[in-house]
């Protein structure tokens, strides 16, 4: 179980996160920040469950698509992902809103769930128990939280700016470096993809 956690949180990428919302963590105070970035995370926990509990349902008897060719598609889009995190760094595109739920739910959505990690969690399916991948997923979005929160934490204690300009550049090479471990798991997600389909 350790081992997929690991995957999912690289694949969730908070150093990544924690860059893109640069724009909101200025205009926000700390605690509409983390009350933002706790609705974000239980958006995502509750997307991640049903995939998890009722994905290979949807695909294989609504759909009647195999899974395997979702597998392929979402390998192309976390390596996807993983370029533009090596080769472009990070800004994004999220911007404040008067309604914190609104911004809650655009952060969720793709920044925190995306094609990658609804395959993740329907792959999680497949290697674990329900009550086992259950606390699995309840932990790997537990850590994506704790993460933000510590690196909000630490950024904010920093008081000199040339200080906290050291650590966005810091933050950004963590993000670039991430980059290559996500674009391992894209890939390794299209080769057992073509290999189920073909072999």
């Amino acid at each position: 179980m350790l081992s997929s956690i690991i995957e999912f949180i690289v694949m969730l990428n908070p150093f990544a996160l924690f860059l893109y919302l640069e724009p909101i963590r200025k205009d926000l105070s700390h605690k509409d920040f983390m009350i933002v970035i706790l609705k974000a995370t239980l958006i995502s926990f509750i997307v991640c469950a049903v995939f998890f509990y009722f994905g290979e349902f949807i695909f294989a008897k609504i759909f009647q698509l195999n899974f395997e060719s979702f597998r392929i598609f979402g390998g192309i889009i976390i390596f996807s992902y993983a370029y533009f995190y090596i080769v472009k760094g990070q800004k994004a595109l999220i911007m404040i809103k008067e309604n914190l739920d609104d911004l809650a739910s655009e952060i969720a959505l793709p920044f925190m769930v995306g094609a990658g990690a609804i395959s993740l969690s329907i792959l999680l399916s497949q290697k674990h128990a329900l009550v086992l991948g259950t606390v699995a997923l309840f932990i790997i979005f537990g850590l994506n939280f704790l993460i933000l929160f510590f690196m909000k934490k630490v950024r904010d204690s920093l008081e000199m700016k040339k200080f906290k300009t050291a650590f966005d550049k810091n933050m950004e090479v963590l993000l670039r470096l991430n980059g290559f471990f996500i674009g391992a798991i894209g890939i390794n997600m299209v080769l057992v993809g073509i290999k189920n389909m073909f072999l």
